[in-house]
């Protein structure tokens, strides 16, 4: 199986090194506009209409992920998979304009791997990747409804299972791995933007995994080689 995965074209190559180039250039946007901003615009207020001082914010959220699985070899990214993430945050402000904001979140992250070979045929494998995932982040508010977020997160792996999907649309387990046959602890960094309207909030992040998914020695390791999560969610949320 491993020499099948790795039989790729040089056109996945080739967009492969442009999708982490670009993924990589996002983080460093995010990051990098934060810690600009932080440094004159603590003035800004984050309140809603209602509130008559700043008050803790707790509330749920939904997001729609994209994410895929990068190495440090641009030839070895794997193509971006539709997913979601679902859980509560709270919104702590430290002071005017700068919040601080921890998140308990339910992910499912992962990538697609086309193949295309005389044995197999054609198709796709799917790596589904479910975690329970704790981001926590610096908010800083450019105006009262728009700010900048910049910090980590760490995940802990609760399900993995890896599928063959043919070209017919015929799913089934490529193997029989499990959660245990991967690392079962991701850690990386987050950034993003979000747009708040009184208690309703929407936004989107990029996160950056630093730590290898797969085991080494064992089929995930090899499977995965060297590769870490990556990818955009898209949310929405809701404070009380």
């Amino acid at each position: 199986m491993k020499s099948t995965i790795n039989n790729r074209t040089k056109e996945t190559a080739v967009y492969s090194g442009k999708t982490t180039g670009i993924a990589r250039k996002l983080s460093l946007f995010f990051v990098g506009a934060a810690l600009l901003s932080s440094t004159s615009l603590f003035a800004q207020q984050q309140k809603t209409s209602s509130d008559s001082t700043l008050s803790p914010k707790f509330g749920i959220k939904g997001a729609l992920n994209l994410t895929y699985l990068y190495d440090n070899d641009a030839s070895d990214t794997k193509h971006l998979k539709a997913g979601w993430n679902a859980g509560v945050f709270a919104k702590l402000p430290i002071t005017k304009g700068f919040s601080i904001q921890p998140e308990v979140l339910y992910s499912v992250k992962g990538a697609k791997e086309s193949y295309d070979n005389f044995i197999q045929g054609s198709g796709e494998y799917r790596f589904n990747l479910g975690y329970i995932e704790v981001p926590v982040l610096a908010v800083v508010n450019l105006t009262p409804w728009f700010n900048i977020q910049a910090g980590g997160y760490a995940a802990y792996l609760t399900n993995a299972n890896v599928k063959n999907v043919d070209n017919s649309g015929d799913i089934q387990g490529a193997t029989d791995l499990k959660a245990g046959d991967f690392n079962r602890w991701d850690f990386g960094l987050a950034g993003g933007v979000g747009f708040d309207v009184e208690n309703f909030t929407i936004g989107a992040r990029y996160n950056y995994g630093l730590s290898h998914i797969g085991k080494s020695g064992n089929l995930a390791g090899d499977l995965t080689t060297n590769s870490k999560n990556a990818g955009l969610s898209i949310y929405v949320g809701f404070g009380f």
